[in-house]
């Protein structure tokens, strides 16, 4: 009505605020954990990881910064078009010509050796800087007139690379000539401003403002947006910080250290990861509904029989027979031949041994990092949904270590400390003078990791055992008693080795799972050695890339669980 005071309309403007874009309070929580956790399986331990390592790995929502600093797009377009008046300027042409002219200048005023004045003008004619550097040596007095020309010379010809790679990386349109140190000014700065554009870009997309040079960038901005950015960093490596500490990323004297809660959080996002991609008819995901030790109740029930139990009894079933048995004037009172009860099938547990090669070949390509990925998996599935199960860790080199969970994560593969290409080496480590530092550790011991993992599944009271041989190719090391023997290229002995604790497995009605990862080295000899081992032992191998490895391994644990349980 008129006269009468307004109510609602707009109370206070906020700057910078817009409510479409506000983030949602239920959206998911950026993953800390993740990257620190393959920064560890990289390098095996987190001393190196900073906030700043942290600030450059996690990719956030750009959303979350927007409008707290400077416009990135508003510093993209300034280099942009830094950029473009460099180009607008200058031509190459002419300082093409100007360092080819400086090159074979230098080249006419040098006078070399006798010895050496056909090599040094087929190098000069031939323009590689790496024959010019052998002519170098070849004088032998580097204080020679004729050394120290041909320094001068090598220099010119690094130039002239330069600068023709400066004509050929960008489209110059202007008319302006440069002298060829201007061109070595210009091409260093045109790289960094393609560099920190690169940057830039990556920030608005990750809003990883820890990834841009911000003494580069001062070169060419106003000192008011350094400053800003510089402070919008540092509140993006403090909100960083505060979520690491929640998903269990403790902060340490500046560097971060893992707890069982960011165990946790990591291998939940594996599992997720694995199987999201997992197509429920095919191989699904279905854990079962398990009560007391192992049983898992079914909808058909039959009469109660002496010695079952009373946990699995169809109480409406066994009242409606009470019943029905007095006629309806009963007090309902149960007898024996009124229970029913539900059947039941066991749900047994399974007994497995992974074992993780960590000889000196499974450092190509980072396929440990792989396998270490798989084992941190197969961890976390086992303990979400099968927690009944056992698992154990066997690390594999030239010698066999049970490992405990904990100790994955800091497993790298062993450096190789021999390189001749034939290997035969022999010792008794019964011997007290001898212990394993003094052993070269690269070598695959498939036997002995094979021994431990029956030991270690001997003492586990089901039928469901397993072993999960994760490898990459022969065994190259095996134990003969107390005799250590390392023989290179692989030999007859250590597979016959391999292959009679392969038996002492299958009789103990150990199942062998070998899933062999590919190498650059890898032959056909060593797939044949794979699948000869599989027949041996009525096992099974699987021929996989590395970067699928937790996926494989997962699904065929899931798969072989469902088999055991139908």
């Amino acid at each position: 009505m008129p006269g009468e005071p307004l109510v609602g309309g707009v109370i206070h403007t906020y700057q910078k605020y817009d409510p479409r874009h506000f983030p949602s309070p239920t959206r998911p929580t950026d993953d800390v954990v993740s990257p620190a956790f393959e920064h560890m399986l990289l390098f095996g331990d987190m001393k190196p990881f900073t906030s700043d390592e942290l600030s450059r790995a996690v990719h956030l929502d750009p959303d979350q910064i927007a409008g707290l600093g400077p416009s990135l797009d508003a510093l993209i377009a300034m280099l942009l078009e830094r950029k473009r008046k460099i180009l607008a300027k200058y031509e190459t042409d002419t300082v093409v010509r100007t360092a080819q002219r400086h090159y074979v200048r230098r080249a006419q005023r040098l006078n070399p050796p006798q010895p050496l004045k056909k090599q040094f003008r087929q190098s000069v004619v031939r323009e590689q800087l790496f024959e010019l550097e052998r002519l170098w040596y070849a004088v032998g007095d580097d204080r020679s007139v004729f050394a120290r020309g041909l320094v001068l010379l090598i220099q010119s010809l690094g130039n002239k690379y330069l600068v023709e790679e400066l004509a050929a990386k960008y489209e110059f349109s202007g008319t302006n000539p440069m002298t060829v140190p201007e061109a070595l000014k210009v091409k260093e700065e045109l790289e960094r401003i393609d560099e920190l554009l690169k940057q830039l870009e990556q920030a608005r997309k990750t809003a990883q403002i820890a990834v841009i040079d911000l003494a580069a960038l001062a070169e060419f901005s106003e000192p008011g947006d350094i400053q800003r950015l510089q402070q919008l960093q540092k509140m993006v490596e403090d909100s960083l910080r505060e979520m690491a500490e929640r998903q269990g990323l403790a902060a340490e004297r500046g560097a971060f250290q893992l707890t069982p809660q960011a165990y946790r959080v990591f291998q939940g996002k594996l599992l997720e990861r694995i199987f999201r991609h997992l197509q429920a008819s095919r191989s699904g995901r279905h854990p079962a509904t398990v009560n007391g030790e192992g049983a898992v109740e079914m909808q058909q029930t039959k009469p109660y029989e002496f010695g079952d139990s009373l946990a699995q009894m169809d109480i409406p079933q066994s009242m409606i027979n009470a019943l029905v048995r007095e006629g309806g004037g009963g007090r309902g009172r149960f007898q024996t031949r009124d229970i029913v009860v539900h059947k039941t099938r066991n749900q047994p547990k399974c007994a497995t041994v992974v074992i993780l090669d960590m000889s000196g070949s499974m450092r190509y390509d980072g396929q440990y990092v792989h396998v270490k990925r798989m084992a941190l998996a197969l961890n976390g599935l086992i303990r979400s949904e099968y927690p009944g199960d056992r698992l154990h860790f066997v690390e594999m080199y030239t010698f066999a270590r049970r490992r405990a969970d904990g100790q994955i994560i800091e497993l790298l593969p062993k450096p190789v400390t021999i390189y001749d290409p034939r290997v035969r080496l022999r010792v008794d480590m019964s011997r007290e003078d001898i212990s394993e530092q003094l052993i070269p550790p690269h070598f695959t011991n498939i036997q002995h990791a094979l021994q431990i993992a029956r030991q270690l599944l001997a003492v586990q009271d089901t039928p469901n055992r397993q072993v999960i041989l994760i490898t990459d190719g022969l065994p190259t090391a095996h134990f003969d008693g107390s005799w250590l023997y390392m023989l290179y290229p692989p030999d007859p002995l250590t597979e016959a080795a391999t292959m009679r604790e392969g038996a002492l497995c299958a009789r103990d009605g150990i199942t062998l799972n070998l899933f062999l990862v590919p190498s650059w080295s890898q032959s056909r000899e060593d797939v044949q050695f794979a699948q000869r081992l599989a027949e041996s032992t009525r096992g099974r191998v699987f021929f996989t890339a590395g970067r699928d490895l937790e996926r494989y391994v997962i699904w065929d644990y899931v798969d072989r669980r469902r088999e055991i349980v139908a």
